[in-house]
């Protein structure tokens, strides 16, 4: 046994090298551990949701959820300003401030969200949800959206303050425990959801409350655990909150919501756009091609993930030979990552038909353009992580914005000429352009040659 582990540690490199590529290199292996397991629990969720809802309420569900999603921006960017303030207090040994900034973003963020949910809770007694969603006049159905809006909105509330300690947990450079929140989720959810396609009719409203009550009950409990046991002293508190450190967050954090934003209407909008042009039907074959090639992503995120706080770390104290040779083999990496990608196109046809059946078809096109945006986005991740870590992100804010005004327009009169593949095909064109001014940056960066712009 003992000679084993001493394999695995070698093929893995673990005790070899800095401390800091160690720590990360022991954040990854845990998160393969958990997060395949977690994304393996997700692919077969979808099947049983689809077959529980049917095609056309599962469409109806994903895009309530990705529309509910946008509105993560309303922390202003907040938690990615504490994610940068808390690593960097941590790195400078200020106990002090890194428990000021985690009561401050708490206090902050509870005000927020109260006051989000209030005019919520009013305005959706006038809101139509059988329009926005494009579900028809069936007026069972509008009532059962109405009350699963609520549902879905009070959760999020709750998940958006209670997300708090995954960031602390990625600041502190060990995002693993942060991904056992999503495997412990997605176990009991499959488990409630299971019982539910056995002694219940197909219900929106019903599967809503069993996704809806998991997710923050169990960050919850870990909240409670982790501020009583290894974070106790940053353990927030009233006396600790101090409202004129909220400048230091808003300074990072207000650009990070920007971005967010750009994010969302770059990203996240091509449900509603698919639901709007196509009915909410013809969201489901997207969504499941999205969701089987998303495994070449968050298997590539598990390994990108840690270096965000690392590389705050390796900046602060000018570490830039360890940072070029991390970015060095995340670069490899991804060249590994395309190739899988190929693969997984080639025989997506084979796994389609044995994971969801013959219920409905996923067109090649779509196939094809949804990993083309996935090889990018992890492109980009590499150098975002770098640049989110550094917090040089003016060229990312203005790049975002840019897209973001140009992607929705660009999806609607593609997607008409085309069909969902030019919905698609709106994101890819827009990420290539990133995926070519990213490593630029970077590159001046790391050369200390960037000015202006390129090094704010």
């Amino acid at each position: 046994m003992g000679r084993s582990i001493t394999i695995i540690k070698n093929i893995l490199g673990l005790g070899q090298g800095h401390e800091r590529t160690n720590r990360a290199k022991r954040n990854i292996a845990a998160s393969f551990a958990i997060k395949g397991i977690s994304i393996a629990l997700g692919l077969v969720l979808v099947p049983l949701t689809i077959n529980y809802l049917s095609p056309t309420k599962y469409g109806i569900w994903i895009t309530l959820s990705s529309l509910v999603g946008w509105f993560g921006f309303f922390d202003i960017g907040l938690g990615n300003g504490l994610r940068n303030r808390f690593a960097e207090a941590m790195a400078n040994g200020n106990h002090t401030l890194a428990k000021t900034y985690v009561s401050t973003t708490y206090a902050i963020l509870i005000i927020i969200i109260s006051i989000v949910l209030f005019f919520f809770y009013i305005i959706n007694v006038f809101l139509d949800w059988g329009i926005i969603l494009n579900t028809g006049d069936d007026p069972i159905l509008k009532k059962e959206l109405s009350y699963l809006a609520i549902v879905v909105f009070t959760s999020f509330g709750m998940t958006f303050v209670l997300n708090l300690i995954s960031v602390i947990l990625s600041a502190d450079q060990q995002p693993a425990k942060s991904a056992l929140f999503d495997l412990i989720g997605k176990s009991l959810s499959l488990i409630f959801i299971y019982v539910l396609t056995q002694v219940s009719k197909s219900s929106l409203l019903s599967l809503g409350l069993i996704y809806c009550t998991i997710s923050p009950l169990v960050l919850a409990v870990s909240t409670i655990w982790f501020f009583n046991k290894k974070y106790k002293p940053y353990r927030p508190s009233l006396k600790s909150v101090d409202f004129s450190k909220a400048k230091d967050l808003f300074s990072l954090g207000v650009k990070f919501f920007i971005i967010q934003i750009a994010a969302v209407l770059l990203y996240q909008t091509n449900n509603m756009i698919i639901t709007q042009l196509f009915g909410p039907a013809m969201v489901t074959p997207y969504s499941v091609a999205f969701k089987y090639f998303s495994v070449l992503m968050m298997g590539f995120m598990i390994i990108v993930a840690p270096f965000w706080s690392a590389f705050t770390e390796a900046w602060t104290k000018q570490d830039v030979a360890w940072i070029e040779s991390i970015m060095k083999k995340l670069m490899k990496l991804w060249l590994v990552i395309f190739f899988g990608g190929i693969m997984m196109l080639v025989f997506s046809g084979f796994i389609f038909k044995v994971w969801i059946g013959n219920s409905f078809a996923v067109p090649i096109s779509i196939s094809i353009l949804s990993l083309s945006w996935i090889l990018l986005t992890a492109w980009n991740g590499i150098f975002g992580q770098f640049l989110n870590g550094v917090g040089k992100i003016k060229l990312q804010l203005c790049l975002g914005i840019s897209g973001a005004i140009i992607n929705v327009p660009l999806a609607i009169i593609l997607g008409r000429l085309m069909g969902i593949s030019g919905v698609l095909l709106a994101n890819v064109l827009l990420g290539l352009l990133s995926a070519w001014i990213y490593p630029l940056q970077y590159k001046k960066i790391i050369t200390k040659k960037a000015s202006g712009i390129w090094d704010k």
